[in-house]
């Protein structure tokens, strides 16, 4: 059996023809600028600050659960010294679908609470 060239190929599709070779790949991911559009992953922090103040329960709950499901282990979280999500914020630590997600919840002062999550899959 005969082997194939790039000619043989180039007429039996009936196009031009360029072999697949470094130089190519390269030409065509510059022209495609792929190298920008894949972007590169971001390490998720190990310790983050969340401030509630001015935030909704909505707000507040959202993005605990975020950071709580990003792979975070340490926040720090600032609900106020008074107020509602003061309280609500210490309901989702014991009794709500973000408690799995907690390890610890340690009060720093009246409005301040350390946070270390556990990583679940």
């Amino acid at each position: 059996m005969r082997r194939l060239t790039d000619k043989d190929i180039a007429e039996m599709i009936g196009a031009d023809f360029t072999p697949d070779d470094n130089d190519t790949r390269k030409r065509v991911r510059g022209e495609l600028k792929l190298s920008r559009r894949i972007p590169k992953p971001t390490p998720t922090p190990s310790h983050v600050t969340l401030d509630l103040h001015m935030h909704t329960i909505e707000q507040a709950w959202a993005e605990i659960m975020e950071i709580a499901q990003s792979g975070t282990k340490e926040a720090k979280i600032i609900t106020g010294a008074s107020g509602i999500l003061k309280v609500k914020f210490q309901d989702w630590v014991r009794d709500s679908v973000l408690s799995p997600y907690i390890v610890s919840c340690t009060p720093l002062n009246n409005g301040s609470f350390t946070v270390r999550f556990r990583k679940l899959s």
